[in-house]
């Protein structure tokens, strides 16, 4: 009977461990509704549809280049773009404005970054960010688990711990 309750004890437990995800301050998280739709271009035409992103979680970011703390958020996004694991996918999402924009902004400021381009803002009202920039994390079923609100440090230890354990 004892040999029982522990072996039932470390089942039980199991998933506790598995699951269990540091998630640093100031992320949200949320309810695992299916993620709206997402399929937009990026400024060479190629297309991204998040829903053949299955699989994998995708970190889907919205900004602007008129935001200000998207500007000064780009620069650790692009540095955590080289050490995040590669099953996570990074997909941004530039709200409605021109190629000329775009394109302008990211090549003075980051241009090893890659957007997808939502000019009419259609997919944008689907998602209904607060803000800009806000971040979802999209879980490899399709669900969003959790939100961030504002610029982030995802350079910084804490957020790269984080990201890390979306890849195991």
């Amino acid at each position: 009977m004892f040999r029982f309750a522990v072996i039932a004890i470390c089942f039980w437990a199991l998933p506790l461990a598995v699951s269990a995800v540091e998630v640093p301050e100031g992320l949200i998280a949320l309810d695992g509704r299916p993620a709206p739709a997402l399929k937009l271009t990026d400024l060479d035409g190629k297309i991204t549809d998040l829903a053949e992103l299955r699989g994998h979680w995708a970190m889907v970011h919205f900004w602007a280049s008129w935001c200000v703390p998207c500007r000064l958020e780009l620069p650790a996004i692009a540095t955590m773009v080289k050490t995040k694991p590669e099953s996570l996918a990074l997909v941004m999402v530039n709200t409605a404005e021109t190629d000329d924009e775009v394109f302008a902004f990211l090549s003075a400021v980051a241009p090893e970054l890659t957007t997808l381009l939502d000019r009419d803002g259609q997919v944008t009202e689907r998602w209904q960010p607060r803000g800009l920039p806000s971040t979802f994390f999209v879980d490899p079923e399709g669900r969003l688990r959790y939100l961030a609100l504002g610029g982030r440090p995802w350079d910084s230890p804490a957020y790269r711990r984080f990201l890390a354990s979306l890849g195991r």
